[in-house]
């Protein structure tokens, strides 16, 4: 699987946070709308996205993601929560700020990290 730019991951992870998957299509003003972006830099990165095979859309219709899409949008969006809350809840740093630092963070882990990471906060039974 490509790996994408940390806009493109973002991208993923709204359309899947809007309830795109293969058979549920999300409309690109609502994409914008989520990511606080122009309806045009949508289009641009629907056209990348398209090219790697994670999204589909037919000539000016709406966007519905390719399993590749379904699973790396998935995987973005988990990495997200998972910071957040762990950031949030066990290390004490407010919502707001827990919620930007675990977008930052979630594009940087390596997916072994993450998965170290996690295997180890389950070990501590927060």
């Amino acid at each position: 699987m490509d790996m994408l730019s940390m806009t493109h991951e973002d991208y993923l992870e709204a359309m899947v946070m809007l309830g795109a998957d293969k058979t549920q299509s999300v409309r690109a003003v609502d994409v914008a709308e989520k990511m606080g972006v122009s309806k045009a830099s949508v289009s641009k990165a629907v056209a990348v996205l398209k090219e790697k095979g994670f999204v589909s859309q037919p000539y000016y219709g709406d966007i519905t993601l390719t399993d590749d899409g379904v699973a790396y949008g998935n995987k973005v969006l988990d990495r997200h929560q998972a910071l957040t809350l762990f950031l949030h809840k066990a290390v004490g740093i407010d919502l707001k700020t827990a919620e930007e630092e675990a977008c930052k963070m979630e594009h940087a882990i390596s997916d072994d990290s993450f998965e170290k990471w996690v295997a180890f906060i389950r070990s501590l039974n927060l």
